[in-house]
């Protein structure tokens, strides 16, 4: 029997349509961009003008495995949002600027339906915080994954000024730790959320707040670019760490420089609901709560303490919930983060 490409598992057909179909809203309205979707690379046009020492700042995420949640309960718009908020986020508490994504679906079999919606999500997000999407790759992969298996990433080209770059090195003792609040788990723990709904499939229409667990756990991770970019030539604000795997010591301490140890107060700290409901459900010990979700704290800031309040007034303003959690002292330790007190599970 004749095999041909189509049979083996590709249809290159509907990936051409489904191509087609992207090519609407891939770089759109961005003078920037010298092409279009087709060619071999995109050609991004970069005016360096109002920088006098620019940067590029690089970065690639993915969603995790809460990407496998979301395509099982079709939430494929709040996944786009995951990875590109994600992807953002990471960027923006270097002190940069989004200015090109690239994305990449692999799948076991190319359905357009779910690609093209992917796709047009993505774009929306981009534009949302102000970047452009220029292109990525789809590739179908049968054998690789199963059918209706779905693997996205993202890659982010921003800018960002030299002596505006936010790496923690201005951190000092004295400085204080502000957390600005997350909608729930972003994209972190869902290996331990699955298996919970796996053990217990009831437990996704329990009420949290309104909704259900289901809808709260698939909430998009929020980006702060926005609220944050007003921050970047503030001179009190000494660094940003994103709250993500690992929790707020395997973020955190990322950026606290030698010599300094940030004392976090763990009784402070507005745990959401659905945490709550996740140790219950799973027995979990404080201390794997910690290392595993970011406990409502989606940025930590660290500011000086003259500008804490300034910050903190600029940040409500954009609609991020801000509250201290904790300050920067000396320290022989070779632990950059120390908690103190006990989570509060009232």
């Amino acid at each position: 029997m004749a095999l041909s490409y189509e049979k083996a598992g590709v249809d290159i057909n509907a990936a051409d349509r489904a191509k087609e179909q992207m090519s609407s809203w891939v770089a759109r309205g961005d003078s920037r961009v010298l092409n279009q979707l087709g060619a071999f690379a995109s050609l991004f046009a970069v005016p360096f003008k109002e920088y006098r020492d620019p940067v590029l700042v690089l970065k690639t995420e993915e969603p995790g495995t809460k990407q496998k949640l979301a395509i099982q309960h079709g939430r494929v718009e709040s996944l786009a949002y995951d990875l590109i908020n994600h992807l953002i986020n990471d960027i923006a508490v270097m002190g940069a600027t989004p200015l090109s994504v690239q994305d990449a679906i692999i799948c076991g079999k190319l359905e357009p339906e779910i690609v093209t919606g992917m796709v047009k999500a993505i774009a929306k997000a981009c534009r949302e915080q102000e970047c452009t999407l220029t292109g990525g790759e789809t590739s179908e992969q049968p054998g690789v994954l199963e059918a209706g298996t779905y693997v996205l990433t993202a890659s982010v080209v921003g800018i960002a000024e030299r002596e505006h770059i936010i790496d923690g090195a201005k951190i000092k003792a004295g400085d204080k730790v502000l957390a600005i609040a997350s909608n729930g788990l972003h994209t972190n723990g869902y290996s331990l959320v699955r298996k919970l709904l796996s053990n217990d499939p009831a437990l996704a229409q329990r009420p949290v707040d309104g909704s259900t667990f289901l809808d709260v756990i698939l909430r998009p991770h929020l980006c702060y670019y926005q609220a944050l970019r007003g921050l970047y030539t503030n001179s009190g604000l000494h660094g940003l760490a994103h709250i993500t795997g690992g929790g707020i010591e395997g973020n955190l301490n990322r950026i606290i420089p030698a010599g300094l140890q940030a004392m976090i107060d763990l009784p402070s700290l507005n745990i959401p609901t659905v945490m709550r409901m996740i140790r219950q459900a799973a027995e979990a010990t404080d201390k794997d709560m910690l290392r595993t979700f970011n406990m409502g704290v989606g940025i930590a800031a660290v500011v000086s303490a003259g500008d804490e309040l300034a910050i903190q007034q600029h940040l409500t303003q954009h609609n991020c919930e801000c509250y201290p959690i904790g300050e920067i002292i000396e320290s022989s330790e070779e632990a950059r983060i120390r908690f103190t007190g006990e989570l509060s599970w009232k």
